[in-house]
């Protein structure tokens, strides 16, 4: 965390980032105020790089409120991996987004967290849980087991290490538990999860394998409780992996 006095002997870039990072996975826009009270950097300060981001399309502004911009966005994009990804899923989960009716999400494992890199939102969405860039701890989700379940023993260990901070009442929080979980997704092919991230939120995840069997991605259908029944999604976002695991596999070769 930034003391009160970081800021004497920072560099522009280490106050360009603490802006970025001011930007939370539920904000809806920031006033400057608040970005320079989360970024704990002058409010003078924070105005004069904002105004320099939104130049450069770093950041939008609307009105008296701040977004992350467009070419944050265009940058990502450019990343090798994620971008095949995103070109090879997006045919596969819009399809799975008009079978089901729901939001359809496709990860990456980064840490401890999962990234969204695609969010293809189905018919009634809801508030949106995440954004394409945004996290979630990847023991909470669906997204996350299913890539851990596939994945060397060292990483789960390190997930592990981290804590399995709970989101909620439902989340798993001891290892052991989770440990087996992982085992059973393993030999299942998907992941679920009913309400560890999210209140009211289900969530049904299958790992998108590379050579060998080592997990890339996963893809997941989320809806609400009373609108996803996993057992009925589950072999269409099975399917919907596999479909991916060889078309990203073809798509590599080229």
């Amino acid at each position: 965390m930034r003391t009160a006095g970081w800021t004497d002997s920072v560099s522009v870039l280490d106050r360009v980032s603490a802006v970025f990072d001011a930007f939370g996975e539920h904000d809806e826009g920031l006033g400057i105020s608040e970005l320079a009270r989360r970024a704990n950097l002058p409010k003078s300060t924070v105005s004069r790089i904002a105004a320099d981001l939104v130049c450069q399309r770093f950041l939008d502004r609307e009105g008296d409120k701040l977004y992350l911009g467009v070419r944050l966005f265009e940058l990502a994009m450019t990343v090798e991996e994620p971008r095949r990804l995103r070109h090879v899923a997006l045919p596969v989960m819009t399809e799975l987004r008009d079978v089901t009716g729901q939001t359809v999400n496709l990860a990456v494992l980064e840490g401890v967290d999962v990234v969204f890199i695609v969010v293809v939102r189905g018919e009634h969405p809801g508030k949106p849980l995440v954004r394409v860039g945004g996290r979630l701890p990847a023991h909470a989700t669906a997204l996350g087991k299913s890539i851990l379940a596939f994945s060397p023993h060292a990483v789960v260990e390190r997930i592990i290490e981290g804590g399995l901070a709970a989101r909620t009442a439902h989340t798993i929080s001891e290892p052991s538990v989770l440990q087996r979980e992982l085992m059973d997704v393993h030999s299942l092919g998907v992941a679920t999860e009913k309400e560890e991230c999210a209140n009211d939120r289900v969530c049904v995840a299958s790992p998108i394998l590379g050579p060998g069997g080592a997990p890339i991605a996963a893809i997941s259908v989320t809806g609400s409780v009373s609108t996803l029944a996993p057992e009925r999604i589950a072999p269409a976002v099975r399917a919907a992996a596999t479909t991916l695991s060889r078309r990203f596999d073809a798509a590599r070769a080229r």
